[in-house]
């Protein structure tokens, strides 16, 4: 976003600067103890009750609540090129078990990766053995599947196959704690995005383009699409997008025979350059 891409990324993806990943062990642990999942869950309670609310209340509280929110816990969608770089980046790779899906008793398919830039060395190990740091080696970590970066990004591609839409996500924005693959009608946060207008998972950098000259009309690219941004034209016989709809996900592209979808920056295209 472009708020996040000035604030944390100097003008540049604010998820693709290393500096907002795990580089400070001992810091990233404080910032871990301060995050309060029970905190996020009541102001999003509060966001759905301020939904309901005469119009004058909701443009006063709305916006309080959103910030607060996305100081905390927030998520943006990506595209698999910006996956790949993030995988540049860091250098531990762990899957684990989703929130959301745990939530709504359905079965776990460990869709989600925590990501991080540990230290190295005889510093990393001082830090790792401080009193606090038990979530390094003790229950916390229990449950975590140790991946290698090559593995997780042929999964990604995997779920995306599969319509599985990648989001990078924050916890204490901007320190970034994981990828996760989401489908609307498991993720918690997608739905509260699409159906209900609680934004705390952002459009991606991206949005996508149809060339109706190369498009076949096979409509796989609707079955795929998270967003509803995908739509098809009976009397031409092929599809488009809806680029207000449109999150920039790139899945649609990996379903695509004709190779008629591509992405574009999200800037270069003024009807949707400020929509988020």
């Amino acid at each position: 976003m472009c708020e996040y891409c000035h604030k944390h990324g100097e003008g540049k993806k604010w998820y693709l600067q290393a500096k907002n990943y795990s580089q400070d062990l001992e810091s990233d642990l404080k910032k871990r103890r301060v995050f309060d999942m029970n905190v996020l869950g009541k102001d999003m309670q509060k966001w759905a009750q301020v939904k309901k609310a005469p119009f004058f209340v909701r443009a006063i509280q709305e916006p309080r609540i959103a910030e607060r929110v996305r100081n905390m816990h927030f998520g943006q969608v990506l595209p698999i090129e910006d996956v790949e770089q993030i995988f540049g980046i860091v250098n531990n790779v762990v899957r684990l078990p989703c929130f959301c899906r745990k939530a709504r008793n359905v079965k776990e398919q460990r869709y989600c990766y925590g990501i991080s830039v540990l230290p190295q060395g005889e510093e990393a190990q001082k830090v790792v053995n401080k009193p606090g740091t038990g979530f390094l080696s003790g229950y916390e970590t229990s449950d975590l599947e140790k991946v290698s970066k090559e593995e997780a990004l042929e999964n990604f591609r995997q779920y995306e196959k599969e319509g599985l839409c990648h989001s990078v996500w924050t916890a204490l924005t901007p320190f970034i704690v994981g990828l996760c693959n989401c489908d609307r009608s498991d993720c918690g946060a997608m739905q509260s995005a699409v159906v209900k207008g609680m934004s705390f998972m952002y459009r991606a950098e991206y949005v996508a383009e149809l060339d109706p000259e190369l498009c076949n009309g096979c409509r796989a690219c609707m079955r795929v699409c998270q967003f509803g941004a995908m739509a098809y034209s009976a009397g031409n016989n092929k599809a488009y997008i809806d680029t207000g709809k449109c999150y920039g996900c790139g899945v649609c592209r990996a379903v695509c025979t004709k190779d008629a979808i591509h992405l574009h920056d999200r800037a270069s295209v003024p009807a949707v350059a400020n929509l988020w």
